[in-house]
C-alpha cells in the first residue's frame, strides 16, 4: 500500500470508517437526513468488506484487525431462501 493509494478496497474502507465514526459521535437523535448518510455509508463500508473477503482473505484479516471491526461471515454471506415455510 503506497501513499497515493486512494481507491483501493483497503483504503476506501479506513476512510468509511473513519466518516462513520466522527459522523455517528456528532449525530443528533431526531436528524433523519444526517442518519440516512450514516447508513448509507454504513452499507457501503458492508459491501466493500464483502468484496475484499471474496477478493483478498489476508488484506480483510488485516483491515477488520486494525480498523477493529468485527467479523461476521452469517450476516453477510447469508442465503436468502425463495421459498416460505
Amino acid at each position: 500500500m503506497s501513499d497515493s493509494d486512494c481507491g483501493s478496497a483497503r483504503v476506501q474502507i479506513a476512510q468509511l470508517t473513519t466518516k462513520i465514526k466522527h459522523l455517528s459521535a456528532v449525530l443528533h437523535k431526531k436528524d433523519v437526513h444526517s442518519r440516512k448518510g450514516l447508513l448509507a455509508m454504513v452499507q457501503r463500508r458492508k459491501r466493500l468488506l464483502k468484496y475484499l473477503r471474496g477478493t483478498d482473505w489476508d488484506s480483510y484479516c488485516f483491515v477488520i484487525s486494525k480498523l477493529g471491526l468485527r467479523d461476521n461471515p452469517d450476516h453477510i454471506y447469508r442465503a436468502r431462501s425463495g421459498t416460505a415455510t
